[in-house]
């Protein structure tokens, strides 16, 4: 009789593991219950500034070779990435367009860098890029001529509000179509981001 009592709960046993291994699978999260992250820039900054510049190749230089060359402008963002999940999740690029005044693109900047959150935790990304009023000038240039008459701005005045403005920001700085890639299990989720600062 005790071997017939253990029999059935042995068998009883392996069917509740069999069961739940089909629902789901040993080591895999339960993507039925997946909460996205919630994504936060909680801070943007110029981590360096050298003024605003810009001089022709046609100037001689003090050092080095002539060219086209204009002041560069770092731009640092900090992101809060909360995991409300009971599983650890993988973030495994992070892309966004940065825009001044709103509408003007002036980079795109990606990052393939894998980072683990943690369950039920948040964690922080920091993103730093670089751009050249060279650079933003040749990017007004080639798609931006339209946004600028509209404004009543020109390339020059444009990158001069921008070069003084950004760094205490006087001047808006956007981030937009931001995305996110997550990847949790053998499962990838996309989640979209946007933010305006001020």
């Amino acid at each position: 009789m005790q071997r017939k009592v253990f029999g059935l709960l042995g068998l009883i046993f392996l069917i509740c593991f069999v069961g739940a291994c089909a629902t789901t699978p040993a080591g895999q999260p339960d993507m039925s219950k997946f909460t996205a992250p919630v994504i936060k820039l909680e801070m943007f900054e110029v981590p360096q500034y050298d003024g605003y510049w810009f001089y022709g190749k046609d100037v001689k230089p003090t050092k080095g070779d002539p060219g086209d060359r204009g002041a560069p402008l770092p731009l640092s963002f900090l992101f809060s990435i909360n995991n409300p999940n009971p599983y650890p999740i993988t973030l495994e690029g992070i892309t966004f367009t940065v825009a001044f005044d709103k509408d003007f693109d002036v980079v795109t900047i990606n990052n393939s860098d894998t980072y683990q959150i943690p369950a039920n935790s948040t964690d922080q990304v920091r993103l730093v890029s670089m751009i050249t009023a060279q650079s933003a000038r040749l990017s007004l240039l080639a798609t931006a001529g339209f946004k600028l008459k509209a404004k009543n701005m020109d390339v020059w005045s444009a990158l001069e509000k921008w070069w003084k403005g950004v760094p205490d920001l006087s001047v808006p700085v956007s981030v937009k179509e931001g995305a996110f890639t997550f990847k949790v299990g053998k499962d990838v989720k996309v989640i979209p981001f946007k933010a305006d600062l001020p």
